[in-house]
């Protein structure tokens, strides 16, 4: 049998849960906390998926030009690295708040699968990088016979 809550205290467990979750996501949060003076740090989102020939990767980075973006893939990592730069500021503007991310990045991402590097498409385009990368094709394991006597 369950026993009723009384609702005086119901409302101090949910004060309790909504603390912790501001402290977890304070703790967590990646984004700067303006009382304490730090830089934000910028890191792409990114989707993983694949299909039978190909694994495909799409990385959120706005704001940036192609030539600042650099790809690279080996076996199962992709690393996609950069910098996104700071506009110039403009004489006579007061900032009242910053909370675009700017300056260089990395992100590591592990691949389902190997990729050929050598066929790897990248293409750029409204704040998107899609990667196309083909999968290796392995052979199939062969079983050997054996001979006896």
């Amino acid at each position: 049998m369950f026993s009723l809550t009384p609702w005086r205290e119901r409302r101090e467990v949910d004060t309790l849960r909504r603390e912790m979750d501001r402290l977890f996501d304070r703790f967590f949060d990646l984004k700067p906390m303006p009382f304490r003076g730090e830089e934000a740090h910028f890191i792409p989102t990114v989707d993983v998926s694949e299909t039978e020939k190909d694994v495909l990767v799409k990385a959120e980075l706005p704001g940036m030009e192609a030539k600042d973006i650099d790809v690279s893939a080996q076996g199962r990592m992709l690393s996609i690295r950069g910098e996104r730069k700071h506009e110039t500021e403009e004489k006579g503007e007061n900032y009242h708040r910053v909370e675009r991310a700017y300056g260089s990045f990395s992100r590591s991402v592990e691949l389902p699968a190997e990729v050929d590097e050598s066929k790897v498409e990248a293409t750029y385009k409204r704040g998107v990088l899609e990667l196309r990368m083909p999968k290796i094709v392995k052979e199939p394991v062969k079983k050997i016979a054996i001979k006896g006597e």
